[in-house]
């Protein structure tokens, strides 16, 4: 039978025991700690939180899911692709007075402000037209509407023998699409000046064969600068 003095020792070293157990756990417990890779914690929020920052960057990628946030910087379209540029905020004078500023010739030869008609709105299939048809008659001279470099001479199912035009800022791009030709002697990267003959009327690629005409662009490039791509403008408004 123990003693009370015996109890009182075996009370001593049981209480040691544990408080050596307690202490080692704390300091294994606080040397993990130290070690985890560093964390912000973002409570109840934070799958939300990294759902929103996945999106923004999908976007910043020109990604875009129909259910995810958007970070939206100004409308912006586009011409001949299926991914959106990355929208930039308008800084200035909108591109349409910009250029209506410019008094551009009208690219068909013999064609006043006054025959011209709207049909930038008009359905094409399942898109829009975003676009000007100018009617004459075939192989009527076309023109550069202004001074500029040739970005692009381009031959495609839809719009035939086309010419891609930047025009003196490389800031805008003028399309030209259905012609019967180019003029003799154009080649990609000449400058040329505002009137000169670059192309003439026809009906290559999609266009009716009984309706001549010019399918003439207007758009507003990218900072990548690419010449199939960038931000329809309506020629009507900034024609006439």
């Amino acid at each position: 039978m123990l003693t009370p003095e015996l109890k009182t020792k075996a009370r001593l070293i049981t209480l040691g025991a544990l408080w050596g157990f307690l202490s080692g756990a704390l300091v294994v417990s606080l040397v993990v700690w130290q070690a985890r890779p560093s964390q912000t914690w973002l409570g109840s929020g934070a799958r939300f939180v990294a759902a929103k920052l996945d999106a923004v960057d999908r976007w910043d990628r020109g990604h875009v899911d129909d259910d995810a946030p958007v970070l939206e910087a100004g409308e912006v379209g586009t011409a001949g692709t299926s991914d959106g540029p990355k929208p930039t905020p308008t800084v200035g004078a909108p591109p349409e007075k910009e250029l209506e500023d410019r008094d551009l010739v009208i690219p068909v030869e013999g064609v006043g402000a006054g025959d011209l008609v709207r049909s930038f709105e008009d359905a094409r299939g399942a898109r829009k037209h975003e676009a000007l048809d100018i009617i004459a008659p075939m192989d009527t001279p076309v023109r550069a509407v202004e001074g500029g470099r040739i970005a692009r001479l381009f031959n495609s199912k839809a719009g035939g023998i086309t010419v891609y035009q930047f025009d003196p800022t490389e800031r805008y791009c003028y399309y030209y699409a259905h012609l019967s030709r180019y003029a003799d002697g154009l080649r990609e990267n000449d400058r040329v000046s505002r009137g000169q003959v670059i192309g003439f009327v026809g009906t290559s690629g999609n266009a009716p064969k009984d309706t001549p005409h010019l399918h003439f662009a207007i758009f507003r490039l990218t900072d990548e600068k690419r010449w199939w791509e960038g931000t329809p403008l309506d020629p009507y408004d900034i024609l006439r």
